[in-house]
């Protein structure tokens, strides 16, 4: 572990330099640990993929899948079973991020799921797990996707269910409710999922497993499933048509719902996507992989085969335990890897071709392969004029390329100088260009998508249906656009920063979807403001960088909780610092004009010594969402590349000699 360095002393608020040789041999000591492990872990072909990791829920309906379908691994599922069981928390039940309160509908289904894995109702963990689940109320008050898994294996009526009719399909795009109007996560699960609730599709748990022991009342006595969707006139208004659907379904003439069924498994047959899976992510594969059975494809099927193979290439397996990650990250992680080290191995700090190593350019030409440009994509709909030029987020995903990977991609490129990406670069800028929602901000996969009367149907319990613009995804596009500095982007990048001013918080921070929370909102806009070099800017910047400063914990690094989801008086704050949120607001107080203030200072001394031995920093907190409030990750990558982003930029701007 490197030498812990002593603080030095203060004039003015700044740090004096009687160590600053030193402090430059430390931190050279610093970097070059963590460019070698980084490195270490490229692939022989350029890239890079961290394990990505979410809650319990992930491998619970992993292990729920395999008795649905009757499709055990009892290996796999018995070291499963192992992950599961660490993961309870001293409070009995699971929660969705490491540290977090208890959560009703995980640790119903991580219940269930060990259940099927051969734990006893009466082991001491499965006894604490259902203590915790009927003191909060029991399973009837699980969440809307839990109880539909419980639907599927019989352990609650359909009625427990909103109606998913799959006569959506047949519906108009001018209707209120369809399928393009909902986020592209949301539609490649629910058209499979369409499928298996308007047929009723019942799993084959083969060893007959039930859960009744969790509910305080029988399932099949309770009358109301949904007292607590009747908030607010709009979702009572969805409720009334939900329960009007309901008397109606059994009078459709079955030659519709065929037609129906028909196209709802042509619409996501054609999206199947290999072993990559349906949109890449594991609640659309897994929905597809039993509508499939449902539907009659045997096991030998090509489509079949192509399911279960990307679902067991989400496994992560190890000797003595294994989990299933939600989804996989290569090329968010190669570009950010690649960022980093263009930060780091920049001469003199100036970067450009000349310093371009063969590490890079292997990561930049294993990026530039995956460049969408002319496959068909949902986000078509919106702009069937534009063309493409996007990349996706996994290894394959031509349906859904993001804006975020994508600009984070091509600004990588831009920074790199080379002549021959200049194509590259400039069909992503022109699609991101043409992405632009109407209010100036960007989304991460779709234009416009801002139908919020749709988060209080019955189905959308989670309140994320929908991929409106955010403040961190229109970061990482006016960053990218403002280095490129084309004359064409002026007014796209004019309503953009409009909207980025706009949703400033009073504090000065900026809410981040993508990344836990503040801080890495708060970082995503800094770095793009500052690639504008905007004087006018320059009041927005400095009240964000204060509210950084008056985050900053003792220790000099930052942590902050995702806690501050649902309590905005935790932003910035709630946990340990952790490297990664240490290096954004290090980036972020570097962006906005910060080059030596005992913060800053602070904040770069903590990185390098908590940096472990081998060049790395180690915590267990999560550090994203998935869906704030619902859903959390986390990226592995994150302790790797933006520490070495941090520190390359505080030595390249010359931070060590300032104050």
């Amino acid at each position: 572990m490197n030498r812990v360095l002593q603080p030095l002393p203060l004039v003015g608020g700044y740090l004096r330099r009687p160590l600053e040789q030193t402090l430059d041999r430390a931190l050279d000591r610093t970097l070059e640990h963590t460019r070698s492990l980084l490195l270490e872990k490229q692939a022989a072909d350029g890239h890079w993929c961290f394990e990505f990791e979410a809650d319990c829920t992930i491998p619970a309906e992993f292990i729920l899948m395999q008795h649905y379908m009757d499709e055990r691994d009892a290996a796999l599922e018995s070291k499963m079973a192992v992950y599961l069981r660490d993961k309870q928390a001293d409070h009995g039940g699971w929660p969705l991020y490491y540290g977090g309160h208890f959560d009703l509908s995980a640790s119903v289904k991580a219940y269930y799921a060990l259940k099927l894995a051969g734990d006893a109702p009466d082991l001491p963990h499965m006894r604490r797990a259902r203590e915790a689940i009927l003191a909060h109320g029991g399973a009837e008050h699980a969440n809307v996707f839990t109880r539909i898994t419980l639907a599927l294996f019989a352990q609650v009526p359909w009625r427990a269910v909103p109606s998913i009719p799959v006569e959506v399909m047949l519906l108009p795009r001018w209707f209120p409710f369809q399928i393009y109007k909902v986020a592209s996560w949301s539609r490649t699960v629910m058209v499979p999922l369409f499928i298996l609730c308007s047929l009723k599709a019942q799993a084959k748990n083969p060893l007959q497993v039930h859960i009744r022991e969790l509910f305080r009342h029988p399932p099949e006595q309770i009358q109301d499933y949904f007292a607590a969707s009747r908030q607010g006139l709009v979702a009572r208004g969805f409720l009334a048509l939900d329960r009007f659907w309901g008397f109606i379904e059994n009078w459709i003439p079955a030659a519709i719902r065929r037609i129906a069924v028909r196209r709802a498994e042509q619409w996501f047959t054609a999206r199947i996507n290999g072993e990559d899976g349906l949109n890449g992510i594991f609640p659309a594969m897994v929905n597809a992989h039993e509508a499939l059975a449902l539907l009659g494809y045997a096991p030998e099927h090509p489509y079949r085969q192509a399911t279960a193979a990307a679902l067991r290439k989400l496994v992560v397996e190890r000797a003595d335990d294994a989990y299933c990650q939600p989804c996989m990250s290569p090329v968010w992680d190669t570009c950010l890897a690649l960022h980093a080290l263009l930060e780091a191995d920049a001469v003199d700090g100036s970067g450009g071709p000349d310093s371009i190593t063969g590490e890079e350019e292997k990561a930049i030409a294993w990026l530039k392969e995956r460049q969408i440009c002319s496959d068909p994509g949902d986000w078509q709909v919106q702009r069937p004029q534009l063309a493409g030029g996007g990349w996706a987020f996994q290894y394959a995903n031509p349906y859904y390329p993001d804006l975020d990977d994508t600009a984070a991609v091509a600004w990588a490129l831009a920074r790199a100088g080379r002549p021959e990406d200049r194509e590259s670069i400039e069909t992503a800028a022109n699609w991101l260009s043409g992405m632009q929602s109407r209010n100036g901000g960007f989304g991460a996969y779709d234009v416009d998508n801002t139908h919020y009367y749709l988060n209080e149907i019955p189905f959308a319990d989670h309140k994320a249906l929908l991929d409106p613009p955010t403040a961190d995804v229109t970061g990482r596009v006016v960053a990218f656009l403002g280095y490129l500095g084309r004359p064409r982007d002026r007014d796209v990048l004019r309503r953009a920063v409009a909207y980025l001013l706009r949703e400033q918080e009073s504090s000065g921070a900026w809410f981040g979807r993508w990344g836990t929370n503040y801080i890495y909102g708060t970082w995503s806009v800094l770095m793009a403001l500052g690639e504008l070099q905007d004087p006018s800017l320059q009041p927005a910047m400095d009240r964000a960088a204060e509210w950084l400063r008056a985050m900053q914990q003792e220790d000099g690094g930052w942590g902050e909780n995702n806690d501050s989801y649902a309590e905005s008086g935790l932003a910035g704050a709630g946990q340990a610092s952790t490297a990664a949120q240490t290096a954004w607001a290090c980036l972020g107080l570097m962006a906005a004009g910060d080059r030596g203030s005992m913060a800053l200072r602070r904040g770069i001394q903590w990185l390098q010594t908590h940096q472990n031995g081998e060049g790395g920093w180690q915590d267990p907190f999560f550090n994203a969402p998935g869906f704030p409030k619902v859903f959390y990750l986390i990226y592995h990558g994150y302790n790797f590349y933006f520490p070495l982003w941090a520190l390359a930029r505080f030595r390249n701007l010359g931070c060590s000699r300032s104050g």
